[in-house]
């Protein structure tokens, strides 16, 4: 898992999985938060087939207090999107009226501490042609995110420019993000620059 954060804000960026493959590799990065990669511009794969510009955009971008998914390229009225939580299936539904869209997706961050899901926290509204889908997080999540701040604002940073910074957990002093340094409170040494 690779987490980026705005260091002036404080803010999730991206946060992105990755798991070995069949053969233990690794495999490629799943994105949890953030923009959708899009693959490299002149590979063979994107040659042949592209997607529609046209075609829904689903991504998750979060705020300090909710949760908010964003669904780019929806160009029918709020009144033709419904936004349900299934909580058998441990999901929240949009569906529209007119049977143009229907997406089911996980809360992963409530299934994760085992919470349950709320409908009485859903709520969604629509502007430019863009579905903003709202999640309020339950305070187990916020009082967690603040303890994750309070060991965030221990890394310092080599150089204090508007830049983000990645932070791994599951390494001892962070990970590196775009050719960027990042200095760890422990060994107080710049890491290397990725090759």
């Amino acid at each position: 898992m690779a987490e980026e954060y705005d260091m002036k804000t404080g803010q999730l960026v991206s946060r992105k999985w990755r798991e070995k493959n069949a053969l233990g590799g690794s495999g490629k990065w799943q994105v949890e938060v953030g923009e959708p990669t899009s693959p490299l511009v002149g590979t063979l794969e994107s040659e042949l087939i592209k997607e529609s510009s046209s075609n829904p955009v689903f991504m998750r971008k979060d705020t300090l207090t909710s949760f908010q998914w964003r669904i780019r390229n929806l160009p029918y009225p709020k009144e033709v999107y419904s936004v349900s939580v299934e909580k058998e299936q441990r999901c929240c539904v949009v569906r529209t009226t007119n049977k143009k869209y229907y997406k089911k997706f996980p809360i992963t961050d409530l299934d994760r501490y085992q919470l349950p899901l709320d409908a009485a926290a859903l709520s969604f509204t629509h502007a430019n042609n863009t579905l903003i889908i709202t999640y309020q997080k339950p305070k187990e999540i916020l009082a967690a995110e603040e303890e994750l701040q309070k060991e965030l604002k221990k890394i310092k940073a080599a150089n204090d420019d508007d830049s983000e910074y990645i932070y791994d957990p599951s390494m001892s002093c962070g990970k590196l993000q775009q050719e960027k340094e990042v200095r760890c409170s422990l060994s107080q040494k710049p890491l290397p620059h990725p090759q």
